[in-house]
Protein backbone atom coordinates (compact mmCIF):
# COMPACT_ATOMS: atom_id res chain seq x y z
CA UNK A 1 0.00 0.00 0.00
CA UNK A 2 2.75 2.48 0.34
CA UNK A 3 3.91 2.62 -3.13
CA UNK A 4 0.34 3.58 -3.89
CA UNK A 5 0.49 6.36 -1.22
CA UNK A 6 3.37 7.81 -3.07
CA UNK A 7 1.68 7.63 -5.91
CA UNK A 8 -0.82 9.76 -4.46
CA UNK A 9 1.21 12.19 -3.10
CA UNK A 10 3.19 12.52 -6.37
CA UNK A 11 0.46 13.12 -8.33
CA UNK A 12 -0.71 16.02 -5.56
CA UNK A 13 2.61 17.66 -6.13
CA UNK A 14 2.33 17.48 -10.04
CA UNK A 15 -1.75 19.31 -9.65
CA UNK A 16 -0.47 22.10 -7.08
CA UNK A 17 2.91 22.40 -9.50
CA UNK A 18 0.51 22.98 -12.62
CA UNK A 19 -2.94 23.77 -12.04
CA UNK A 20 -4.41 23.20 -15.42
CA UNK A 21 -3.09 19.71 -15.21
CA UNK A 22 -5.92 18.24 -13.31
CA UNK A 23 -8.19 19.39 -15.65
CA UNK A 24 -6.11 18.02 -18.62
CA UNK A 25 -6.49 14.88 -16.79
CA UNK A 26 -10.27 14.55 -16.63
CA UNK A 27 -10.49 15.79 -20.17
CA UNK A 28 -8.43 12.63 -21.08
CA UNK A 29 -10.12 9.90 -18.63
CA UNK A 30 -13.66 11.36 -19.93
CA UNK A 31 -12.69 10.44 -23.41
CA UNK A 32 -11.45 7.40 -22.81
CA UNK A 33 -14.63 6.31 -21.07
CA UNK A 34 -16.30 7.50 -23.83
CA UNK A 35 -14.48 5.56 -25.99
CA UNK A 36 -14.60 1.94 -23.89
CA UNK A 37 -18.36 2.73 -23.51
CA UNK A 38 -18.46 2.43 -27.52
CA UNK A 39 -16.56 -0.36 -28.26
CA UNK A 40 -18.79 -1.80 -25.11
CA UNK A 41 -22.01 -0.66 -26.57
CA UNK A 42 -20.91 -2.08 -30.13
CA UNK A 43 -19.64 -5.07 -28.88
CA UNK A 44 -22.43 -5.48 -26.74
CA UNK A 45 -24.90 -6.03 -29.51
CA UNK A 46 -22.81 -7.72 -31.31
CA UNK A 47 -22.35 -5.85 -34.26
CA UNK A 48 -19.00 -5.36 -36.07
CA UNK A 49 -17.36 -2.12 -36.80
CA UNK A 50 -17.78 -2.56 -40.61
CA UNK A 51 -21.76 -3.49 -39.84
CA UNK A 52 -21.80 -0.58 -37.99
CA UNK A 53 -19.93 1.30 -40.49
CA UNK A 54 -23.03 0.49 -43.42
CA UNK A 55 -25.43 1.33 -40.66
CA UNK A 56 -24.80 5.30 -40.51
CA UNK A 57 -23.27 5.37 -43.79
CA UNK A 58 -19.59 5.73 -42.90
CA UNK A 59 -16.32 3.45 -43.43
CA UNK A 60 -15.15 0.69 -41.01
CA UNK A 61 -11.84 2.60 -40.77
CA UNK A 62 -13.70 6.22 -39.50
CA UNK A 63 -15.45 3.44 -36.61
CA UNK A 64 -12.17 1.84 -35.59
CA UNK A 65 -10.53 5.64 -35.44
CA UNK A 66 -14.15 7.08 -33.12
CA UNK A 67 -13.60 3.89 -31.42
CA UNK A 68 -9.38 4.61 -30.69
CA UNK A 69 -9.87 8.41 -29.72
CA UNK A 70 -7.98 8.64 -33.21
CA UNK A 71 -10.78 11.23 -34.75
CA UNK A 72 -10.00 14.71 -33.53
CA UNK A 73 -13.25 17.21 -33.00
CA UNK A 74 -16.08 14.45 -33.17
CA UNK A 75 -19.38 16.08 -33.44
CA UNK A 76 -22.13 15.26 -30.80
CA UNK A 77 -24.59 14.80 -34.05
CA UNK A 78 -21.87 11.86 -34.39
CA UNK A 79 -22.04 10.39 -31.46
CA UNK A 80 -25.17 10.38 -31.55
CA UNK A 81 -25.69 8.53 -34.93
CA UNK A 82 -23.34 5.84 -33.84
CA UNK A 83 -25.42 5.16 -30.14
CA UNK A 84 -28.61 5.40 -31.57
CA UNK A 85 -27.91 3.02 -34.43
CA UNK A 86 -27.41 0.61 -31.74
CA UNK A 87 -30.14 1.17 -29.80
CA UNK A 88 -28.61 3.39 -27.20
CA UNK A 89 -29.08 6.49 -25.64
CA UNK A 90 -27.01 9.60 -25.25
CA UNK A 91 -27.75 11.50 -22.51
CA UNK A 92 -25.51 15.26 -22.74
CA UNK A 93 -26.04 16.84 -18.64
CA UNK A 94 -24.69 20.41 -18.96
CA UNK A 95 -23.36 21.48 -15.29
Amino acid sequence: MRKRTELREWVGQQYRADPTLKRRVDELVTEMEIEQGLVALREGRGVSQTALAKMIGVSQPAIARLEHGRTRNVELKTLVRYVTALGGRVPVDVV
